[in-house]
């Protein structure tokens, strides 16, 4: 079977979408249908990320919902978000491995299919009453949207050759990202609409999206053969000190987007309670910060593939040091305006950080491991994954700073200076391992 025959599926195709012979990197296969095939996969793979990041997202905006019939304080919030950033950031690595397992269209349809569980049970379980426990629960599960992006990544990563790499994985990781904004309007519609007694409909609105999404994989998306997990890939990636450098530099940049998009409409109700009363007015800013972000994010791989992603990296963490400041300040004065537009900076300037430290990783492995362009792509694609699980893990840092912030300060000025301070060390680090004038003798990144 050919790569070709999927468009017009033979027996054999039908009976699993398995496609044997796949060879992107030959221009005449890529462009007598290969291109076309890839393509394809792309937009139900983009599709399937987009829902999963809105479920896992899903209780930055359930939590708006939880008014004071609830009984739960601004802490408990908090671990409500924090919960399921943890439990999706655990699954990254096993989601990375099931694509070899069980090939990219049997996973996604798995995938996709198990966030009807979070959003089935936050459908119909949420009402004043509840327990927290049981609220936690309902939480951890959305956590499994969390690991689409990851079995997503490796998927797309093997249909497109090197040429196209950057510019498929930026869209997949894009189209992925503007889920956190997209479930943030649908709340918003949700609240204009029917009011904050109903947040049930935000997760009932996902439930035929999410079949739409699991049906389109069953139907127009392949399996690869030859997609296996690399032997002993994520073993020796732990052995490389550029691998925790990496995800510590993550950790700041897509720790800082998921953590504060899925904290940002509490922070409202909290700092500024009188001007966000109600949860639709913290909702009308909520998904603006994820959305610019997300979008901005392709830039920040362009910028890296222009100027060098460490030298992007390293401005880029000056930048949010400063926009943090820029927080704290607002919040000590209580300007609105100027609290909003240091937040929606620091938003930007995560997503484009995103896009510099995702494009360090292969360029440093391509340097360091230059006659050898398999070991090179075989260690970066486990550092990928390992990077991706941990800097999702600055999304629970940063709820939890600001829980910690509240419930001993009653404000949330220790969680900036943390801010601060993180991004201050990732300044140094940058700095000291891959642009002093030593480092860049051993590492051209």
């Amino acid at each position: 079977m050919t790569a070709i025959a999927v468009e017009r599926p033979s027996s054999a195709s039908l009976k699993g979408h398995w496609i044997d012979d796949w060879n992107p990197e030959d221009p005449a296969f890529w462009a007598n249908g290969g291109s076309k095939i890839a393509k394809r996969n792309l937009i139900f793979s983009i599709f399937s990320e987009h829902i999963g990041f809105s479920v896992w997202s899903l209780w930055s905006v359930m939590v708006l919902f939880l008014g004071p019939q609830y009984g739960f304080d601004p802490a408990q919030k908090f671990l409500l978000t924090a919960v399921p950033t943890l439990v999706g950031a655990g699954l990254r690595i096993p989601y990375t491995f099931a694509v070899a397992r069980f090939g990219g269209r049997n996973w996604t349809i798995i995938s996709a299919s198990l966030l009807l569980i979070p959003s089935v049970l936050a459908a119909f379980m949420i009402k004043p009453g509840i327990e927290f426990s049981t609220l936690l629960i309902l939480a951890a599960t959305a956590g499994v949207g969390g690991g689409n992006f990851a079995s997503s990544m490796a998927n797309i990563n093997a249909f497109f050759p090197n040429r196209y790499k950057g510019w498929a994985l930026g869209i997949n990781a894009g189209g992925g990202n503007i889920g956190v904004a997209a479930v943030q309007l649908v709340g918003l519609f949700v609240l204009a609409t029917f009011g904050a007694a109903h947040p049930g409909y935000v997760a009932g609105i996902y439930i035929p999206l999410i079949v739409l999404a699991t049906l389109g994989s069953a139907l127009w998306m392949d399996n690869l053969s030859q997609a296996r997990n690399e032997k002993r890939g994520m073993r020796d990636a732990v052995k490389e000190g550029h691998t925790w450098v990496m995800s510590l530099l993550y950790i700041g940049t897509f720790g800082s987007f998921i953590g504060f998009g899925f904290a940002f409409g509490q922070v409202l109700q909290v700092q500024f309670a009188t001007q966000f009363n109600t949860p639709i007015k913290a909702a009308y800013l909520t998904f603006l910060g994820p959305l610019l972000g997300s979008l901005v994010r392709p830039v920040g791989g362009a910028l890296a593939d222009r100027l060098g992603g460490a030298k992007v990296t390293f401005v880029n963490f000056i930048a949010m040091g400063l926009g943090a400041s820029v927080v704290l300040v607002a919040a000590q004065q209580r300007s609105l305006p100027l609290y909003i537009a240091g937040f929606i900076s620091l938003f930007i300037l995560s997503g484009l950080g995103n896009g510099s430290t995702y494009k360090m990783i292969p360029a440093i492995f391509k340097s360091k491991y230059a006659s050898d362009d398999h070991q090179a792509r075989r260690i970066s694609g486990a550092v990928i994954g390992i990077a991706g699980a941990i800097g999702a893990v600055g999304g629970v840092l940063v709820n939890l700073a600001f829980r910690q912030s509240f419930l001993t300060y009653k404000d949330a000025d220790a969680a900036y200076l943390a801010f601060i301070g993180f991004y201050a060390l990732c300044v140094v680090v940058t700095w000291v391992v891959y642009l002093r004038p030593g480092a860049r003798n051993k590492i051209a990144v």
